[in-house]
């Protein structure tokens, strides 16, 4: 079954370059030029995967992002000419997997594309294997072959990366991680330069799970190491 792909870019030279690039690799991909037709095709279409530059007309990529995300589970990946480390916090912090700055390598692309879509593979087929097993800690229980968790008796809802980073910090107590291992452990490839999604997720992962934020009782900090 050929794999669908959305590119939401109103430039359209690079919205072509990528589907040709994506297409030479087996890919099938539908191209829109506006916020507000990729929002309506994302919600409505069944992609696998989204590529969406952030300066669009109608409706930007951050707020596009942020829709998308709240509905759907599905790999986004940002391609866009701002490059300041502010704008990929704030991708990453609506829920963007990765973020690429123009001008890029179209091959570059289509191979963080395919991790993507391997890493989302395994992990929806672990939600369907994993043996039944709950983790226990201070009034939280993580229940692994749900996918759920409650806290102080409340469930509480995460996202695909926000489970598997407390799943995985959870599983291995007691021992520090630092953001690139973090990075290479729940995104799966190489950290350099957007390691700032740990640091995002963490900070999301105690807004949820803490009475107070400020002096976090689950996941700590250990300055110049990582988190625990």
């Amino acid at each position: 079954m050929t794999t669908r792909i959305l590119i939401i870019e109103d430039e359209t030279t690079i919205a072509q370059l990528e589907r040709d690039y994506f297409e030479l690799n087996g890919f099938f991909a539908d191209l829109c030029h506006t916020g507000n037709e990729g929002l309506h095709l994302a919600l409505n279409e069944d992609y696998s995967l989204i590529v969406v530059d952030l300066q669009l007309p109608g409706m930007n990529g951050f707020e596009l992002c942020r829709q998308i995300r709240k509905n759907k589970e599905v790999p986004i990946l940002i391609v866009s000419a701002k490059n300041e480390e502010i704008d990929k916090i704030r991708a990453f912090n609506l829920g963007a997997d990765d973020y690429i700055t123009k001008p890029f390598s179209p091959s570059e692309l289509v191979a963080r594309a395919k991790a993507h879509l391997m890493r989302y593979k395994r992990l929806m087929g672990k939600q369907e294997t994993v043996q039944n097993a709950e983790i226990h800690i201070r009034g939280l229980v993580i229940d692994k072959s749900a996918r759920r968790v409650y806290v102080r008796n409340q469930e509480v809802v995460f996202t695909t990366r926000e489970f598997n980073l407390l799943e995985f910090l959870a599983s291995h107590p007691n021992r520090v991680f630092s953001k690139n291992e973090l990075f290479e452990r729940i995104w799966g490839m190489d950290s350099s330069g957007d390691i700032a999604t740990v640091t995002v997720h963490v900070r999301k992962l105690r807004e949820k799970l803490e009475l107070d934020s400020s002096n976090p009782q689950y996941i700590e900090t250990v300055w110049g190491a990582g988190y625990r």
